[in-house]
C-alpha cells in the first residue's frame, strides 16, 4: 500500500507513561527535597533552576539517555515540558554547567541530604548493606583516570567507584568516585561513616562484601562498631592448606541439604577458626567447595596449591570469614544474597548509562554519577511501590523485578497528548482497551501509597 506523508502541528510525545513518575514525585515531596539539598546556584539570573536541570536529567535517563547529547530528545518533547511543569526546557550543556560547579564539599553536602530524604521515605528495621566497587573504563584524560585493574579492557585507564547497596529495599546507598589505581578496600572506613550518615536512622544489621574488603583494619572496624559481617576471602596459600586441612578435622566437610531437607548435590561445607597472617586473631571461616563434574555451574575457584590434585582438583573453593557463630549453612546462605549486587552494577551500566556520564572535572563526574544513582533509587522505589508484580517459583511468591529496559517498552512508551478541559489539563494516553483499567490503576496509587514505605527483612539469627 502507498501511504501519503502528511504532518500534524498536535503535540505528541512518545513517552506518555512518564507523568506516572511525576505523580509519584510530587506525592514524595520530591520538587521540596531538591530545594532543600543546597543546589549550586545559576551563573546568572536568566539560568535555569537546578532543581529543574536534575529533574531534567534524570527524565533524560529513564528515557534512555546514556550520553549528555542524548538529553536533546526530551527537551524537544513539549508533553513532558508540560507534564513536568517547566517553561522552557534546558540543553544539555547547561546541565553539564550545573556540574561543573560541584566542588568536593558541594557533592558531601547535596547528596547527603538527598540520600537521608529518600532513605526517609521508607521504614525498615535494620538492613543489610552490600559493598562492592566497580570498574568504569574511560577513554580520555579525565580528572582522577588511570591504569589499575580492569578486567575486561587490560590497560586501559579507569575509575574504580566504591559503592553500597541496601539488599531488602534493592537501593543504593552510597556511591563515592575514585581514581582507576585505587584498591577496593582504600578509605572503606570513612566511607562506610558517610553511608551510616546518609542512611540516617536505619540501622545496618548485616554488612557483605567479597575478597577485596577482608583486611585485618576493616574487620577490627566493623568489630569495634559492633556490626556484623560476612566477607568473603582471598585464597592465599595458607587459607589453601587450611581448607584442605579441614577434611583431616574432627568434622570435615558436609553436604549442603535444601528446605526440604534433601542433599544438594556437589556442594560441601565445611567451618573452622583461621588466623590470616595479617590478622591480629582467629575467627570463624566457612569453606564452601563445589564439585565441577557434578555442578556446571560451579562457583569459586580451583586451589592453585593443589590444582594437580587428583581429587582436589575436581573441586572449586570459596571461604567466608564472620564475625557470627553461626552454623556454615546459615552463612553460606547469608552470604548468597550478595549475588544481586552484580546484577544491580550491570543494570546501571546497561540501562541507566551510569559510566557514560564523564566530564573532565572529577567533582563534576561524581555529581553527576550519583545523580544517575538518585534516579535509580527513585525507579527502584516506583517499581515496588507501584508494580507489585508477583511470580510463583517452588511455590513460593517472590517479586518480579522489571529492568528499567523492559519498563520503557511496557510502560512508559506510550504515545500521549495534553487538551484543556474548564481549564485543567488532561493527559490522553493512546492505550488498548485492555490495558486502560491497568494504567488507571497506577495513575490512582502513583498518589495513594502510604510514606513511608514499608520493607520486610529477613536477617539470619
Amino acid at each position: 500500500m502507498d501511504f501519503e506523508l502528511r504532518f500534524t502541528d498536535k503535540e505528541i510525545t512518545a513517552w506518555g507513561g512518564m507523568a506516572l513518575m511525576k505523580r509519584m514525585l510530587e506525592h514524595m515531596g520530591f520538587g521540596a527535597a531538591l530545594a532543600g539539598a543546597g543546589l549550586p546556584a545559576p551563573g546568572s539570573n536568566r539560568g535555569y533552576a537546578p532543581e529543574q536541570l536534575i529533574t531534567q536529567f534524570m527524565l533524560s535517563v529513564w528515557c534512555g539517555a546514556n550520553r549528555f547529547e542524548h538529553g536533546e530528545v526530551t527537551r524537544h518533547d513539549p508533553v513532558l515540558k508540560r507534564i513536568f511543569g517547566f517553561k522552557r526546557m534546558a540543553n544539555f550543556k547547561a546541565i553539564m554547567r550545573l556540574f561543573r560547579r560541584f566542588t568536593q564539599s558541594t557533592n558531601e553536602g547535596v547528596m547527603d541530604s538527598l540520600y537521608r530524604w529518600m532513605f526517609d521515605q521508607i521504614s525498615i528495621n535494620g538492613i543489610t548493606l552490600d559493598v562492592d566497587s566497580t570498574v568504569m573504563t574511560r577513554y580520555g584524560g579525565q580528572d582522577g583516570v588511570a591504569k589499575g585493574y580492569n578486567p575486561s579492557k587490560r590497560g586501559r585507564a579507569s575509575h574504580h567507584p566504591l559503592m553500597a547497596f541496601v539488599s531488602e529495599t534493592r537501593m543504593i546507598a552510597n556511591c563515592w568516585l575514585r581514581p582507576g589505581n585505587t584498591s577496593s578496600a582504600n578509605n572503606v572506613q570513612g566511607f562506610l561513616r558517610n553511608t551510616r550518615e546518609r542512611l540516617g536512622n536505619k540501622r545496618i544489621a548485616l554488612l557483605r562484601g567479597d575478597s577485596g574488603f577482608s583486611d585485618n583494619a576493616f574487620l577490627e572496624h566493623l568489630e569495634s562498631e559492633e556490626l556484623h559481617y560476612v566477607i568473603a576471602l582471598r585464597q592465599t596459600q595458607p587459607l589453601q592448606r587450611a581448607l584442605v586441612d579441614a577434611s583431616d578435622q574432627r568434622h570435615g566437610w558436609w553436604g549442603l541439604t535444601d528446605d526440604n531437607g534433601q542433599a544438594v548435590p556437589g556442594i560441601e561445607l565445611t567451618r573452622f577458626r583461621y588466623q590470616a597472617s595479617s590478622w591480629s586473631k582467629a575467627r570463624w571461616v566457612t569453606g564452601i567447595r563445589q564439585h565441577v563434574e557434578r555442578r556446571a555451574s560451579a562457583k569459586g575457584k580451583t586451589l592453585p596449591l593443589f590444582a594437580d590434585d587428583p581429587v582436589i582438583g575436581k573441586y572449586r573453593f570459596s571461604a567466608l570469614v564472620s564475625d557470627m557463630d553461626l552454623p556454615a549453612e546459615v552463612v553460606w546462605r547469608t552470604y548468597r544474597g550478595r549475588a544481586n549486587c552484580e546484577n544491580r552494577i550491570k543494570e546501571l551500566k546497561y540501562d541507566f548509562g551510569a559510566d557514560s556520564f564523564n566530564m573532565q572535572d572529577f567533582w563534576a563526574t561524581e555529581a553527576a554519577l550519583n545523580t544517575v544513582m538518585l534516579a535509580y533509587n527513585l525507579m527502584s522505589l516506583f517499581r515496588q511501590v507501584l508494580l507489585r508484580s508477583e511470580v510463583v517459583r517452588k511455590g513460593v511468591s517472590q517479586p518480579i523485578e522489571h529492568t528499567l529496559q523492559t519498563l520503557r517498552y511496557k510502560l512508559f512508551a506510550k504515545p500521549a497528548y495534553t487538551t484543556t478541559e474548564s481549564r485543567k489539563p488532561i493527559l490522553n494516553l493512546a492505550l488498548a482497551m485492555q490495558k486502560r483499567q491497568w494504567m488507571q490503576g497506577l495513575w490512582d496509587q502513583a498518589k495513594q501509597f502510604d510514606l513511608p514505605v514499608k520493607f520486610a527483612v529477613r536477617h539470619p539469627p
